[in-house]
């Protein structure tokens, strides 16, 4: 067999060839990696979803109207107020008593993570994926949703930007609606704070509640 053909700098033909191959692969390599780590790193800038969103106090919805759609912070803002019932919100079983303020909606459906959206036909929540259904303020209505949907903390803040309330924790460790104060004049969501609400009795299963 005829010897591989001697380089003037010492190296063989197949020898160069291999240190080729060797660095073509290194070379991939290293951007799999680069591109793996670009992948998983979070991105987030200002103003995207994971980060903190800030608007107009104006921007709220009137009390039990129809929820504000932020697609870009992926959640919904609504207002509800128990004390003045409509056919969105009233006070019903296991509510724990009066529910008055503001809430930050994750517009991710707590059964397998379907988008759902607000249908004014019939002024409530569906998900289109597997049929549950959600009150104004993200109550289960029906199933097959484990529990209520998750909500992201808002805080209040008056024209020099000082905090003046934020979202006060429930019982069962989610975020509650939160009152918004006299003096108010923005409202943060911080998509990078979400808590459950818990999994409430189905509303469908009590006779005569609302929605």
């Amino acid at each position: 067999m005829a010897e591989a053909t001697v380089r003037a700098d010492g190296l063989t033909r197949r020898e160069f060839l291999y240190y080729i191959w060797g660095a073509s692969m290194a070379l991939f390599t290293l951007e799999v990696a680069g591109l793996t780590i670009w992948f998983l790193l979070p991105r987030f800038r200002e103003g995207e979803f994971g980060g903190v969103f800030r608007y107009s106090v104006d921007v709220i919805p009137e009390d039990n109207a129809p929820p504000a759609n932020f697609p870009d912070g992926r959640f919904w803002l609504v207002k509800v107020n128990t004390l003045e019932p409509n056919e969105l919100m009233c006070e019903t079983e296991g509510d724990g008593g009066q529910i008055v303020g503001a809430a930050a909606l994750y517009k991710v459906c707590t059964h397998l993570g379907c988008i759902y959206s607000w249908v004014d036909a019939n002024d409530r929540f569906e998900c289109p994926c597997h049929g549950s259904k959600y009150r104004l303020d993200g109550r289960r209505i029906t199933g097959p949703a484990p529990r209520n949907l998750d909500r992201f903390k808002m805080s209040a803040l008056d024209e020099n930007e000082t905090e003046l309330a934020s979202s006060p924790v429930t019982n069962d460790g989610g975020y509650d609606v939160m009152k918004i104060p006299s003096g108010t004049t923005w409202i943060e969501v911080d998509t990078g704070d979400k808590k459950s609400t818990g999994s409430q009795k189905l509303l469908s299963t009590i006779p005569d509640s609302c929605p």
